[in-house]
């Protein structure tokens, strides 16, 4: 039996809840709503597939319940925001979100992005990986089978977006990847200028996970004018 997945929507405006609610159950989707940034925290649990997550909102706003939800799980959240600045998009991205929209958004866009974000966490996460390997890079660790990365025996907490982007690196040792080549790949979506800002945020956000000196790293190299190699 298929699936049925359930999303929590936080957002302190009734009406974009609504709106939400109504979109997402159309398309099949269970969701749970949240009036701030605590009332997400406290609604998490193993049920909740995805996290949909207003910035601005009162008590405590999207950021930090970001940082909070991810203490207890990695499904992933989109953001939503009414602001525009690159300095929020990277801290999002650094308290572990995976996606990030602007209201006023497009319904078909933001299903898009839900089934997008579903897709490449429950299923091409799963389903593409060889079952039972295991790449092993010095001291780093990658077992696909169980999805987990350590590095010298200790077990690294990544997103879903450092995870596969770690794969990508992993399993094409030498290879020279570009902002866009990665975007594509693990966004599974048309590279756009603005992207190359996404990727290197997450590349610096996965660097200080695995790597003893981020400033110079050991596994993920940078190729200067060209992009990213693990060798």
């Amino acid at each position: 039996m298929e699936r049925k997945y359930t999303i929590l929507v936080a957002d302190d405006e009734a009406e974009i809840r609504e709106v939400l609610r109504v979109l997402l159950e159309s398309e099949g989707y269970n969701v749970i709503e949240a009036v701030n940034g605590d009332d997400a925290v406290n609604k998490i649990d193993e049920s909740i597939s995805l996290i949909i997550l207003d910035v601005m909102m009162p008590v405590k706003d999207g950021l930090k319940a970001c940082a909070e939800i991810r203490e207890k799980t990695m499904a992933p959240i989109l953001f939503l925001t009414a602001k525009t600045e690159d300095s929020d998009k990277t801290m999002g991205f650094c308290l572990g979100g995976d996606d990030y929209m602007v209201k006023p958004f497009s319904f078909t866009e933001i299903v898009a992005r839900v089934k997008a974000l579903l897709r490449r966490y429950y299923i091409y996460r799963n389903s593409e990986e060889e079952e039972g390997k295991v790449i092993k890079i010095g001291d780093l660790v990658i077992d696909t089978d169980k999805n987990s990365v350590t590095v010298g025996g200790n077990e690294v907490i990544l997103t879903d977006i450092e995870y596969n982007i770690l794969l990508l690196l992993a399993s094409h040792r030498k290879k020279i990847f570009t902002n866009e080549n990665i975007y594509e790949s693990v966004w599974n979506e048309m590279y756009v200028y603005s992207a190359s800002n996404t990727v290197t945020v997450h590349i610096r956000k996965l660097r200080s996970k695995i790597e003893k000196d981020p400033q110079n790293p050991k596994y993920i190299k940078t190729v200067w004018g060209r992009g990213y190699r693990i060798e």
